[in-house]
């Protein structure tokens, strides 16, 4: 026997949401603007966040929602993606707060053994002493990597998922490696973006809304480390090289780039907003050339 089902009349009728339109249209059609160029399968997502309150100011979850090649109608800016490097500064941050490191402490890029794990720099080169500060900035992976060794990785993880950050690990079962700290497992755009807000706000997390906040104080925020680590790494990513034809000094930002050019990501901020971008293929697909800082970093640097 068929049942009727009565729609019930919704209780409000308006909904009002923290977004601004004009800064929504125009990063749409940025996203749309650069697509164009990148392939007919790569969509890009973008999320614009006030540091003070946590409020999404834009949110960009893909490209031409009618579009089958991109998968437009997914909110790809909750879609659990290889973050790459864009952690790294998290892994410095846990450090300095922990007395291991400074952005002047000299660590060594070399070729290392962690056990049966032998990780190499993006560009298979090595450049011997370099002070923890242009290890951040050029993305170094052995001195990333030796600090998480210190901090541990599960320490790391636990303090990322302590402040709200949902993480998806490797269904293995085993204990989770330093791999972790080079892109080894889940992030949402999202998280990440919100991660990174809680650098700009002296390392303190709060939760994004998409609500307006009504003059209201944001939530209470979790700390991920003190004020002095997080100014620090701020420090550090503001003097980050720029992608090309882009200026420096504007902003402190980080790229990231998965392991198979499946992923480009993007995150910046100063001190009023958070920007978070990201580049790839919905269904996961390889991008040949598909790099954080040379095709993420240029639409972070425009919005």
């Amino acid at each position: 026997v068929a049942e009727q089902v009565v729609a019930e009349e919704p209780v409000v009728r308006e909904h009002r949401l923290s977004l601004d339109a004009h800064l929504q249209r125009n990063l749409e059609q940025l996203a749309r603007d650069r697509s164009a160029t990148l392939g007919e399968k790569v969509s890009i997502a973008i999320l614009t966040v006030d540091n003070a309150t946590g409020e999404v100011r834009a949110s960009v979850g893909g490209v031409d929602y009618f579009s089958t090649e991109r998968a437009g109608a997914l909110d790809l800016t909750r879609a659990l993606r290889s973050p790459g490097s864009a952690l790294k500064p998290f892994i410095y941050a846990l450090a300095f707060d922990n007395g291991i490191a400074h952005p002047e402490t000299m660590l060594e890029d070399r070729p290392m053994r962690f056990g049966l794990y032998a990780p190499e720099n993006f560009d298979q080169g090595f450049q011997g002493m370099v002070a923890a500060r242009k290890a951040l900035q050029d993305s170094l992976n052995l001195p990333a990597v030796d600090l998480l060794s210190a901090v541990g990785p599960q320490r790391f993880l636990t303090r990322l998922k302590d402040v709200g950050a949902g993480l998806a690990l490797p269904k293995d079962g085993g204990a989770p490696g330093l791999a972790v700290g080079l892109g080894g497992l889940g992030i949402t755009l999202q998280d990440l973006t919100r991660l990174y807000v809680g650098l700009a706000r002296g390392g303190e997390t709060i939760p994004l809304s998409l609500r307006p906040m009504s003059g209201a104080h944001p939530a209470q925020g979790n700390r991920f480390v003190e004020r002095v680590a997080a100014w620090y790494v701020a420090d550090v990513l503001l003097g980050a090289p720029p992608p090309l034809n882009a200026s420096p000094g504007h902003f402190a930002y980080k790229t990231g780039t998965s392991y198979g050019y499946r992923d480009a990501w993007a995150v910046g901020f100063d001190r009023t907003h958070t920007i978070g971008v990201w580049v790839g293929r919905a269904d996961n697909g390889a991008v040949p050339g598909l790099v954080g800082r040379a095709v993420a970093a240029p639409i972070l640097f425009d919005a």
